[in-house]
């Protein structure tokens, strides 16, 4: 999981005009998901600013990895901004063709713990689920 050093507020923070209710969802996040990253920017004292990164970077045993973490800053020309469960979500533009229709859940159970990537855009991914090829 990538994180990001934050700082202040950006054109894109909880205060702007609220466009991202109609743009439609790249990425789905469940409600436990959300509650544990809640969980982590409580934890960590992240602004409200904050917002969720989900990207793909080239990489890993597939050929693509996912990336998931925490910016201050976001940019409406280059990503899709949305909004779940009260979560503000960031996925770039790029790497959008790529999580199309993605499902990220939270896991937490006795032989592991983390965040799960359901990607029907998938052709396979490697046994860790962190990587994927198209």
């Amino acid at each position: 999981m990538s994180s990001c050093t934050m700082s202040a507020p950006s054109a894109c923070s909880s205060g702007s005009s609220g466009s991202t209710a109609s743009v439609p969802s790249i990425v789905i996040i469940t409600e436990k998901a959300v509650g544990e990253m809640n969980r982590v920017l409580t934890e960590k004292k992240l602004p409200e600013s904050t917002v969720l990164r989900i990207g793909v970077a080239g990489g890993g045993c597939s050929g693509f990895s996912y990336s998931l973490g925490f910016d201050d800053k976001c940019d409406e020309m280059n990503d899709v901004v949305t909004s779940q469960h009260g979560l503000r979500v960031a996925v770039d533009r790029k790497s959008a063709m790529f999580l199309e229709g993605t499902v990220i859940d939270f896991y937490d159970g006795i032989e592991r713990r983390g965040f799960t990537f359901e990607n029907p855009n998938a052709k396979k991914s490697c046994g860790c689920g962190s990587s994927f090829s198209v």
